[in-house]
C-alpha cells in the first residue's frame, strides 16, 4: 500500500510511511520487525524481572539498569502499533490527538534515557573515583530523587511545544516521513507561525541531550584519570570492565541519534527509504541492544539468566 495525497483525509487525519517502494515486501518486512519488537519486549522485561527477583543485585548500578530497561520497554510499547500497523496493513492513518500522544512519548523517553545514561555514569565515577563513599552518595533515597529528577525534566519541559502542536494548522499534505510521528515533522506540515516549536526545540536538545553527552564525556574522562593512578595493571582492567557495558549503551543511543540528524541535514537527495529506516533505528536500536548487552557483559545479570533457564530446562 503507499503512501498517497488523498483529498478524503480530514483535517486531523495524517499519513504515515512506510518503506516507499517496498510496499508488496511488507508482509515479509513484517516478520523480522515483529520479532524486533518481540526480542525489546522480552528482553527488557526480562532484565527488569532480574533486577527485581534477584537481592544481589539490589544496588545503585542496577536501580540505574532498571530505569533504562523500563524506558526502553515504553519506548516499544510507544511506536509497536504504528510501525506493525503499516507492515501488517492494518492502517497507515493516524489521528491528529493520537499522533501528538505518540510524539509527547518518543520525545520524552528519548530525553529520559539521555538521562539515565547521565545518572548511570556518575554511578560509575562514583563506584571508581570515590569506592569508600559508594553507597553513603547513592542511598535508596538519592537514587529516586534522581528518577523522578530524571522523569519531570523528560515530560514536563517538552510538554509546552508538544501542546502546541494540537492548535497548529496543517495546510500542507498529511504525509509524514516516518512510520511513527515526530515533532519536527508535524513542524513541517504547519502553516502556523513555529518560530516558538524550533526554537524552543533546539535549545532544549541543546540542555538535555548535548548537556548530557558533554558530561557523560567528563565523568569518563575523570574516571580513566583515576584508573590509571591505579599500580596494579590487573586492578586497573577490572575498574574499566564495570563499564564497558554502559559505554556499548551510550554508543547504542547516541550514534543513531547522530546518524538520523545527519540523514535529514545532509541527506535530502537520499531515497526515502533511509530516511525511514535511520528512524527505525533510532527507535529500535537501543532498546533491542541494551538487554543483550547487560545480559552479556555483566557477570550477575548473565550468571542469574543461565541459573534460571537451567532450573526451567
Amino acid at each position: 500500500m503507499s503512501v498517497q495525497p488523498d483529498s478524503k483525509i480530514s483535517n486531523s487525519t495524517f499519513l504515515l510511511t512506510g518503506f516507499p517502494g517496498l510496499e508488496r515486501e511488507y508482509p515479509w518486512l513484517s516478520i523480522p520487525f515483529s520479532c524486533i519488537y518481540a526480542m525489546v519486549l522480552l528482553g527488557n522485561c526480562l532484565v527488569l524481572h532480574v533486577i527485581r527477583t534477584e537481592p544481589s543485585l539490589h544496588e545503585p548500578m542496577f536501580y540505574f539498569l532498571a530505569m533504562l530497561a523500563l524506558t526502553d520497554l515504553c519506548m516499544g510499547l510507544s511506536t509497536v502499533h504504528t510501525v506493525l500497523g503499516i507492515l501488517w496493513g492494518i492502517s497507515q492513518e493516524i489521528g491528529l490527538d493520537a499522533c501528538i500522544a505518540q510524539t509527547f512519548f518518543v520525545h520524552g523517553l528519548s530525553c529520559m534515557e539521555s538521562g539515565v545514561l547521565l545518572a548511570m555514569a556518575f554511578d560509575r565515577f562514583t563506584a571508581i573515583c570515590n569506592p569508600l563513599r559508594y553507597t553513603s552518595i547513592l542511598t535508596n533515597m538519592r537514587i529516586i530523587t534522581i528518577g523522578v529528577a530524571i522523569l519531570g525534566r523528560s515530560f514536563l519541559f517538552i510538554t509546552a511545544p508538544i501542546v502546541r502542536l494540537k492548535f497548529f494548522h496543517y495546510c500542507h499534505p498529511h504525509i509524514l516521513s516516518h512510520s511513527f510521528c515526530l515533532h519536527q515533522d508535524l513542524l513541517r506540515l504547519a502553516c502556523s507561525d513555529i518560530r516558538f516549536n524550533s526554537f524552543y526545540a533546539l535549545a532544549l536538545v541543546i540542555c538535555t541531550l548535548f548537556l548530557d553527552s558533554v558530561l557523560i564525556l567528563i565523568s569518563y574522562i575523570s574516571i580513566l584519570h583515576s584508573v590509571l593512578t591505579i599500580a596494579s595493571r590487573d586492578e586497573r582492567l577490572k575498574s574499566l570492565k564495570t563499564c564497558v557495558s554502559h559505554i556499548c549503551a551510550v554508543l547504542v543511543f547516541y550514534i543513531p541519534i547522530i546518524g538520523l540528524t545527519m540523514v535529514h541535514r545532509f541527506g535530502k537527495h537520499l531515497s526515502p527509504v533511509v530516511h525511514v529506516l535511520m528512524g527505525n533505528i533510532y527507535i529500535l536500536f537501543p532498546p533491542l541492544m541494551n538487554p543483550i548487552i547487560y545480559s552479556v557483559k555483566t557477570q550477575q545479570i548473565r550468571s542469574r539468566i543461565q541459573r534460571w533457564f537451567t532450573k526451567q530446562n
